[in-house]
């Protein structure tokens, strides 16, 4: 039952899950929810993630076997494909349930999420427009947050174009060390056509103007603290890039956006009520 319970957890997504959880739970003491609520949108968030991580490795589970991907547990048969296809629904309906106590507007756009992220696991992964699931699923996290206080507002622009573009990255970055598996099995997004190198300083573009709206967004001049991400950001896009052009890219790509989205998000978290309308 043990090893059940955890190829189900691996089969998750485990890490992006947890740091897209750990964004919202920011987001929301940022924006001064109670703990309760704190603790309330973490939890829709974190359901919200398992079903989408669920969803793809039950999608997935064929193409993966097919390429014999060892970090996929469906694929290799530590865990069966419908109880992953099981869990992926209980996960989706406990996530919008959740959601429901943090108010109508905070539902909508939460569905909305999760939607962009199923979309992507059904076939838009395949597409040329395999990045718009990200920006949708990404970009709205912010107003999930802000719609979700006691009273509800819009989440400004600038916060939402920013975490448009970190989507987009982590899209790029996530896709980057599966390109030839993924050709094997029939899959040709976005990154996939543009090839590594396009693909890869795209997705370190986006870091950095990510990183720039957020540095300025909430108002100028900048604030020390804030002056101090950008640095770390403008760093992290640099060596990216660098990784990019001189070695063959690895889940360190990956890795490096989701801390630097991490980075970004405690600045938000500084920029407190100044991400909503």
């Amino acid at each position: 039952m043990a090893n059940k319970a955890a190829a189900l957890l691996l089969a998750s997504h485990p890490g992006p899950t947890l740091i897209v959880t750990v964004v919202a739970g920011v987001l929301g003491v940022g924006l001064g929810y109670a703990p309760a609520r704190v603790a309330l949108l973490s939890a829709a968030i974190l359901f919200g993630q398992l079903s989408i991580g669920l969803s793809n490795d039950w999608l997935d589970a064929a193409r993966d076997a097919a390429v014999q991907r060892p970090d996929k547990p469906a694929a290799r048969g530590a865990i069966g494909v419908p109880t992953v296809r099981v869990a992926a629904f209980i996960a989706l309906a406990v996530a919008l349930a959740l959601t429901f106590f943090l108010g109508p507007a905070a539902l909508v756009a939460h569905a909305v999420a999760i939607a962009g992220g199923w979309a992507y696991n059904l076939g838009l992964k395949a597409t040329v427009v395999s990045f718009v699931p990200f920006i949708i699923s990404f970009g709205l996290l912010p107003a999930i947050a802000t719609l979700g206080q006691t009273t509800p507002r819009l989440a400004t622009g600038w916060v939402l174009a920013a975490a448009a573009l970190l989507g987009v990255a982590a899209h790029i970055t996530n896709v980057l060390p599966d390109l030839a598996d993924d050709a094997n099995t029939g899959i040709r997004g976005m990154p996939h056509r543009l090839g590594t190198r396009s693909s890869g300083l795209i997705a370190f573009a986006c870091l950095a103007v990510a990183t720039v709206l957020i540095t300025t967004g909430p108002g100028w001049p900048p604030r020390p603290l804030f002056i101090g991400g950008l640095v770390l950001g403008t760093a992290a896009a640099v060596l990216g890039v660098v990784l990019v052009v001189r070695a063959t890219p690895t889940r360190l790509l990956m890795r490096l956006i989701m801390t630097c989205a991490v980075v970004d998000v405690v600045m938000l978290a500084l920029a407190g009520q100044s991400i909503a309308v």
